[in-house]
């Protein structure tokens, strides 16, 4: 005879464990969706070494990076980062003293600027000779502006070296670069910190660098009594003020840095990104690349504390 408790009890032994006398079985929670952030890397020439502390504090984090579009010193650490170069890049900016950035510097008779950047483009070279854009893992724009028309120029596609150049082509400073019959200079002068470019790629989370929020603070109108000043104003005027003084190319770099803040609060403030982040970086001068190692902290710093925010903003993009 077929004995059947003996099978009921067999199988009731080939039975999953139960959580419970009648409990369902709950499958295993599915992690939420995180997007990967866009980053707009914004110029700012010295200070710009900033970006190598905000990349490697989203590293460490585990925070993906879906694009970058960057401006300038942007367009630098930016392409240096996508290239896998950073590592590189940041031995390089804080072996930089006073001297060794003299021996990078080729003075141009005759061109378009005080600086022939031959030299820095040969550096350059020692790592990402023949790299094009397309073989980067993700996209990347690198901002440019067009000097005979004041066009902004998106350079997506072709050699890195040289959308690398064009983007951070300071003028007056950096001879321009010519490029498919465009003569290009420093994508700064039109879109300082690149957001508008990382929207139009629809990017749901936008992240930008802004390396100048702290410079002037809000724009103001002086009003001001026009009176000519005796030598013993300017000794004095000079005496309480001695950065005072200014060269020719500090006067035309300090120039750039106004339109540099203008245009970024006119543009940000029409096209804001997600989250910016703001590295505290006023007393750092924009030839002052030998404090690299100050800027690249500051830097970290500033996304570090930013990183539950992030965080949170990734997990919500998607609800």
């Amino acid at each position: 005879m077929l004995n059947w408790s003996f099978l009921r009890t067999q199988a009731a032994d080939n039975q999953p464990p139960q959580l419970g006398a009648g409990a369902p079985l709950v499958p295993d929670p599915i992690p939420p969706r995180k997007a990967k952030i866009a980053l707009a890397l914004g110029g700012g020439a010295a200070r710009g070494w900033a970006h190598i502390g905000v990349l490697r504090a989203l590293d460490e984090a585990g925070i993906e990076v879906g694009m970058i579009a960057g401006t300038s010193i942007g367009a630098l650490v930016g392409g240096c980062y996508l290239a896998g170069k950073l590592d590189e890049l940041e031995t390089f900016a804080r072996s930089l003293t006073v001297r060794r950035i003299a021996g990078l510097l080729d003075f141009a008779i005759g061109g378009g600027g005080l600086l022939g950047g031959l030299r820095l483009t040969k550096r350059m070279q020692e790592h990402l000779q023949n790299l094009s854009i397309e073989e980067l893992d993700r996209p990347f724009v690198a901002v440019a502006t067009e000097i005979q028309t004041g066009h902004e120029v998106w350079i997506e596609r072709g050699s890195l070296i040289t959308a690398i150049r064009a983007s951070y082509a300071l003028p007056g400073i950096f001879e321009p670069i010519k490029c498919n019959h465009r003569t290009l200079v420093d994508g700064a002068l039109v879109n300082p910190v690149p957001v508008s470019v990382c929207r139009s790629y629809e990017q749901p989370l936008v992240v930008a660098v802004n390396l100048h929020y702290d410079l002037y603070g809000r724009s103001a109108v002086v009003k001001h009594t026009a009176a000519v000043a005796t030598p013993e104003d300017e000794k004095a005027a000079l005496s309480a003020h001695p950065s005072s003084r200014l060269g020719v190319t500090g006067v035309m770099v300090q120039a750039f840095n106004i339109i540099q803040d203008r245009i970024s609060r006119a543009r940000l403030a029409g096209d804001p990104p997600d989250l910016a982040l703001l590295p505290k970086l006023s007393d750092i001068g924009l030839s002052e690349f030998h404090r690299a190692s100050e800027a690249i902290d500051r830097g970290y710093n500033e996304a570090s504390a930013k990183l539950a925010e992030i965080r949170r903003m990734q997990t919500e993009a998607f609800r």
